[in-house]
């Protein structure tokens, strides 16, 4: 039986989490384009970002790629093409269990080196410390959820993709089903609150540098630099190829 409690958790808060994400985004980039950034701080320290940044930012990726099959491709789908589901099973464990532990000690690096590093902390906003703070509970309880679920196998087995994953694709859809979160384990519960409220928070966070891939490097025209000085380029001139100035010409004979 749904309660009042399942639908304000489940149908209220994610489509009000949902505007947030939509709306702020749309108020950051009318109001605020130039913040419109990730305020890199390579330039403060760069020996932690070398390992940090590509294993956070790869891994991210995997487990995005991850959530988008299990919780937006039926089950039906899947088994339609030939995988079973003891095949996908074993996929996302071993894939979502490597890129997991990728973006925690990826991420754990970043926020080390932002506390650390003078610099760096500085230029941290209030809203971004909030962020990571958020974020590292949401990927903590995914690992959790991944390792407790389906790899120790506490508290029984649960088919997420038969719970979870048809309740996220009915928000979309408004064939809304709260009474399946409502009947998910704990941990999958939390995982899933605390990824609504960091899509809430996303706007007003460096993440909205998610939205700005530069594609537009792939076919911008070069960039030509003409030097102001009368060396040309960078290497001086050898003996024997100075620069001769061209003089004008004259206008004709007397």
């Amino acid at each position: 039986m749904t309660t009042t409690a399942d639908v304000v958790l489940w149908v209220v808060v994610p489509y009000v989490c949902l505007a947030f994400f939509v709306l702020g985004h749309v108020w950051r980039y009318r109001y605020d384009k130039f913040g419109w950034t990730t305020r890199s701080s390579q330039l403060y320290e760069r020996r932690l970002l070398r390992w940090a940044s590509p294993l956070f930012h790869f891994g991210i990726l995997a487990v995005f790629l991850g959530h988008v099959m299990g919780l937006g491709i039926p089950k039906a789908w899947t088994r339609a093409v030939g995988m079973s589901d003891e095949i996908y099973h074993f996929l996302a464990i071993t894939i979502g269990a490597v890129a997991g532990f990728c973006t925690i000690v990826g991420l754990a690096l970043l926020i080390y080196r932002r506390r650390t590093v003078g610099p760096v902390f500085r230029a941290t906003t209030k809203m971004d410390k909030v962020m990571y703070l958020v974020l590292t509970v949401v990927i903590v309880l995914g690992m959790w959820n991944t390792i407790a679920g389906s790899i120790l196998n506490l508290g029984g087995h649960y088919d997420y993709r038969d719970g979870v994953s048809v309740w996220f694709r009915g928000i979309f859809r408004f064939d809304l089903h709260p009474e399946l979160m409502a009947e998910a384990p704990l941990g999958f519960q939390l995982h899933g609150m605390s990824a609504m409220l960091l899509f809430a928070l996303w706007p007003f966070t460096r993440l909205v540098h998610v939205f700005s891939v530069p594609l537009g490097y792939l076919w911008r025209p070069y960039v030509v630099y003409r030097s102001r000085t009368d060396r040309l380029g960078s290497r001086a001139s050898r003996p024997g190829w100075e620069r001769v100035e061209r003089r004008p010409e004259r206008a004709g004979r007397l």
